[in-house]
């Protein structure tokens, strides 16, 4: 009976591993009218890597309640927005916030791999990424890249 587990079980790994596994074209079919500017594959690949060193410090701020109040608060960084979040109209309202205090934001295309490089189990819709000595290259390369990005009408 045991021996019936492990192989199913191992059976679920491999289909984990390899099939969830969507290319970046497959998801920008599933973005927002909003989603604008979005990062290229390379930005975004870059994004994550930066968002992945900041959770090692734990300097992010993640989640739509957090990233909103820490904006008002006037703390500076890179907004990172997943681009597939629905309802558009729980977050919305952080890119004009982002342009009116001039922070650089950019749109991501998956909120799942946004969630998991941030360190977490569950999908992200919005992560604020503070500036911090100890990964300063890779986060002054994206705030240079982010904010040569067109931004929207």
């Amino acid at each position: 009976m045991t021996k019936v587990k492990k192989e199913k079980g191992a059976a679920d790994g491999e289909e984990a591993a390899g099939g969830t596994e969507k290319s970046y074209q497959e998801l920008i079919a599933h973005l927002n009218p909003i989603s604008q500017p979005l990062a290229s594959r390379k930005l975004s690949k870059k994004l994550y890597k930066c968002v992945k060193k900041a959770a090692k410090v734990k300097n992010i701020r993640r989640g739509v309640k957090e990233v909103q109040k820490f904006i008002n608060k006037g703390e500076k960084g890179i907004v990172v927005l997943a681009g597939d979040t629905l309802p558009i109209d729980v977050y919305c309202h952080l890119p004009i916030m982002c342009e009116d205090r001039n922070l650089p934001y950019a749109y991501v295309p998956s909120k799942v791999d946004l969630g998991s490089s941030a360190g977490s189990k569950r999908p992200t819709c919005v992560i604020l990424i503070k500036p911090h000595e100890e990964y300063q290259d890779a986060y002054q390369e994206c705030v240079d890249e982010v904010s040569s990005l067109p931004k929207p009408l």
